[in-house]
């Protein structure tokens, strides 16, 4: 097996159904912040529909994978982001029946399938942030597009902290 090298930054959603855009919009963001050189040059940024085989090629052998998705939960608070990572200890959760996601599967069970497979990425943060409007069209809802610069930034922040405790041989910390 591939020693696990770089980072890879996924967008998950679909840009034509609104708020599920989110994931997409963060990634396009830090495209274009990426032309002033802030994020490693080993970091991957991609847009994926959530597809786990997709996602599993896109972060097989990472050191880190930093995911964005949209959640809809029933009471939801458009724009609040909540932050999952693997070394909290907090397991990422399996669809149910009453899940709101737009994914038939979603990256709880794209996880457990690369595990399975040995292709999971070595270290995971997800990004879920509560969206309001999921229906057909383009465009974030202004509650949703404030948060992506703030969360552009944290990611940022996460791939920075990785790169660096990398280069130090502390591994992903």
């Amino acid at each position: 097996m591939k020693r696990p090298t770089g980072t890879a930054v996924i967008g998950i959603g679909n840009e034509f159904r609104r708020d599920d855009g989110v994931g997409w919009a963060v990634v396009s963001l830090l495209r274009d912040r990426a032309a002033q050189g802030p994020l490693p040059s080993d970091t991957l940024l991609a847009q994926c529909d959530g597809d786990p085989g997709r996602l599993i090629t896109l972060w097989e052998n990472t050191g880190l994978t930093v995911l964005v998705d949209a959640c809809f939960p029933p009471s939801a608070v458009p724009g609040r982001v909540h932050r999952w990572c693997a070394a909290s200890g907090d397991d990422l959760g399996a669809a149910t029946p009453g899940r709101h996601s737009t994914h038939g599967l979603g990256p709880a069970e794209a996880l457990r399938l690369a595990e399975a497979l040995g292709r999971a990425p070595g270290h995971l943060i997800v990004y879920a942030v509560e969206g309001a409007d999921r229906s057909l069209g383009t465009g974030l809802t202004p509650a949703v597009a404030c948060a992506v610069p703030r969360l552009a930034r944290q990611v940022e922040a996460d791939v920075e902290q990785y790169s660096e405790a990398r280069a130090r041989g502390l591994g992903a910390g």
